[in-house]
């Protein structure tokens, strides 16, 4: 914060305190001030300096930059699959994209059960689907959302690579897949 005055001096450059006034609404003595570090810095007074500066607050006061805001997501491999964790909180849903090489997973292909509900979204290519008494194979853009309970499988058929958006409750949370309009008072039976 220090460094603030001389930053604003810098980005003022040819233009006078007056026109900076006129521009901000702050009179020229607290801009004075600011910039000789006889004023303390307030939020107020730096919204709109930076607005017309066209800079960023952080550039502003010169806060030290923050960290690589990009997640980095730690890739999982079993069975020929590539899981990707899209979440990071424990418990609760869990967001996962699966990437299927053609005929992964690889051997066993019986149906398995356990706690949870499941949603897929095919995002590209094809997943057979064996769900009970069902086998079904599901194409780009189509949805499956089950209970983990009924004995399930699902795997690539081929020829190409599947990749699926997977949404994972482990204790049985099911996703709210679409919000009905209330019936408007005339409808209403």
């Amino acid at each position: 914060m220090d460094q603030v005055g001389a930053r604003l001096r810098a980005l003022r450059g040819e233009t006078t305190l007056a026109e900076l006034s006129a521009e901000t609404g702050i009179s020229v003595s607290t801009l004075s001030r600011l910039e000789l570090g006889q004023r303390k810095p307030t939020l107020e007074l730096l919204l709109p300096l930076a607005r017309v500066h066209r800079v960023t607050l952080d550039d502003l006061v010169g806060a030290p930059p923050t960290g690589d805001p990009r997640v980095h997501a730690r890739p999982v491999v079993r069975g020929g699959v590539t899981y990707m964790p899209l979440s990071r909180r424990p418990g609760g849903v869990q967001a996962f994209k699966l990437i299927y090489p053609p005929g992964t997973p690889a051997g066993d292909c019986t149906p398995r059960v356990h706690e949870g509900y499941e949603w897929l979204y095919v995002l590209a290519g094809r997943l057979r689907l064996v769900l009970g008494e069902h086998d079904v194979v599901l194409g780009e853009g189509e949805v499956a959302e089950f209970d983990t309970h009924v004995p399930h499988w699902f795997g690539n058929p081929g020829p190409g690579t599947t990749e699926v958006l997977s949404l994972f409750g482990p204790q049985g949370e099911r996703l709210h897949v679409r919000a009905r309009p209330k019936r408007a008072a005339a409808e209403s039976p």
